[in-house]
């Protein structure tokens, strides 16, 4: 009996032993090695709803903005909501828009040749009282009369004539503005005019089309866009990019080679940058290139307007 209970007093000394080396071997887990939980992904961006759409002639429009008809034609059957008003119920029309979007919420696309082109911030001054976002405002040489783009606008397109005496509109943003900003003089093309600058066929299928990307496009950060401002050089094509984008330079990179990754004619490069054409570029050195917002097209994206008989004014 007493040889029994000794070799039972071994086998839990044993035990012991080999619980204590386990212990030893498997040190406490530390707090720091807790599993972090990992931070929530963003939501997928959604698309938003068919933008609203609302033009405006200029002062005699039916004679004189007959290019805005069209517009709205084109848009409507492209499948949009889109009607062409004068602009002088700019405010009554603004006034029926923001109930429209208080009511059901859509993005607000306005145009307007002309005085339909101050028209067109006027409505977006009035939206932004009310805290409510414009999409898009495209003015077709707005008088020169036409106030700042307020900080509501998130994309500003302006096609203007700066030597135009009915129109001339060069349009500024309001200190502070984050949003998506392009400037066109057309001046240096002898054949576009105050009258038919709004009539262009392929500046209306560039609108279209912007119009159908509107909703597609995921919201940037406002660091993501750069002010584009140029002087168009005479009998040039024009393509409609809304802002531009800050380029790294490459080892290599050339003027050239940059505008032809981007597929952008080289002059909006050096007017962009302030550079000439040919100029020596350095490796880490940032360059502004007009933004797309969807692939271009191999083809120009712009034809010049029908001439008219008429001189400038």
């Amino acid at each position: 009996m007493i040889h029994s209970r000794r070799l039972l007093a071994l086998a839990a000394i044993v035990l012991l032993a080999l619980s204590s080396g386990t212990a030893a071997a498997s040190p406490p887990k530390s707090k720091t090695n807790a599993t972090v939980p990992a931070a929530p992904s963003p939501p997928p961006f959604e698309p938003l709803p068919p933008p609203k759409i609302y033009l405006f002639r200029g002062a005699m429009g039916p004679i004189f903005s007959t290019g805005m008809d069209r517009l709205e034609e084109k848009l409507t059957k492209a499948g949009f909501s889109a009607n062409v008003y004068e602009f002088t119920i700019c405010r009554w029309i603004g006034d029926r828009a923001i109930s429209s979007y208080k009511e059901s919420p859509a993005p607000i696309v306005l145009m307007g040749h002309s005085m339909g082109g101050l028209c067109s911030i006027v409505i977006s001054e009035m939206a932004a009282k009310e805290n409510i976002p414009i999409s898009l405002v495209i003015a077709i040489d707005p008088a020169q009369a036409t106030g700042d783009v307020p900080l509501n606008v998130e994309r500003f397109i302006n096609i203007f004539l700066s030597d135009s005496v009915l129109g001339g509109g060069d349009v500024v943003a309001v200190p502070g503005f984050r949003g998506h900003y392009a400037s066109y003089d057309l001046k240096r093309n002898a054949r576009v005019t105050h009258i038919n600058i709004e009539k262009s066929d392929d500046i209306h299928r560039q609108i279209v089309e912007m119009v159908t990307q509107l909703p597609r496009i995921p919201p940037q950060t406002q660091a993501d866009a750069v002010p584009l401002r140029y002087l168009v050089p005479a009998d040039t094509l024009v393509e409609l990019w809304d802002s531009g984008v800050r380029v790294p330079v490459r080892r290599g990179d050339t003027m050239e080679s940059i505008a032809a990754a981007n597929r952008v004619p080289l002059w909006t490069l050096a007017q962009s940058n302030s550079l000439p054409e040919n100029a020596q570029l350095t490796p880490g050195q940032t360059i502004i290139v007009p933004r797309h917002l969807t692939p271009p097209e191999p083809a120009a994206a712009m034809a010049t307007p029908p001439a008219t008989p008429a001189a400038r004014r």
